[in-house]
């Protein structure tokens, strides 16, 4: 009889290491999601003057939604539409794509910024989110232009 009781006890508390466990494992799962994930595209040599594009995709591995405002900058002032800032839904079924259309006429580094932010109005019934651990994402690329004569 006394050895179904040790039994019991022991069953009980390996039930409780298992929930412990389980729950552990859910939680460093949770935190392996990447909350932004940019990809920027554009040429990385351009005739001096000549119009480029510069494209941004923009994704999350969050599952909530999140309000962003995405803008670019440079090492050196540039002329609007560079300034132009978007503001955005962010959802994990739901990548953003944003483009950009400028001229430069010299060597410059172009930073691509990500910051989550929080408006209203933006995603729907205003279910978003705002990171703990940061909420400024930037990618930067090197853009030459060359004089050709």
């Amino acid at each position: 009889m006394q050895s179904l009781r040790l039994l019991s006890k022991a069953s009980q508390a390996i039930l409780i290491l298992v929930v412990c466990l389980q729950l552990g494992i859910n939680n460093a799962e949770e935190s392996d999601r990447r909350t932004i994930i940019m990809n920027m595209q554009m040429p990385t040599t351009v005739k001096a003057n000549e119009e480029l594009t510069l494209r941004l995709q923009v994704s999350t591995e969050l599952r909530e939604c999140m309000v962003i405002r995405t803008y670019l900058r440079s090492t050196y002032p540039m002329d609007t539409p560079f300034n132009f800032k978007y503001t955005a839904c962010l959802c994990e079924d739901s990548p953003r794509t944003f483009y950009w259309d400028f001229a430069t006429n010299r060597t410059t580094k172009i930073t691509a910024t990500v910051d989550v932010v929080r408006v209203l109005g933006i995603c729907p019934n205003d279910k978003a989110v705002m990171p703990i651990d940061a909420n400024r994402f930037y990618i930067t690329q090197e853009l030459k232009a060359v004089n050709y004569y």
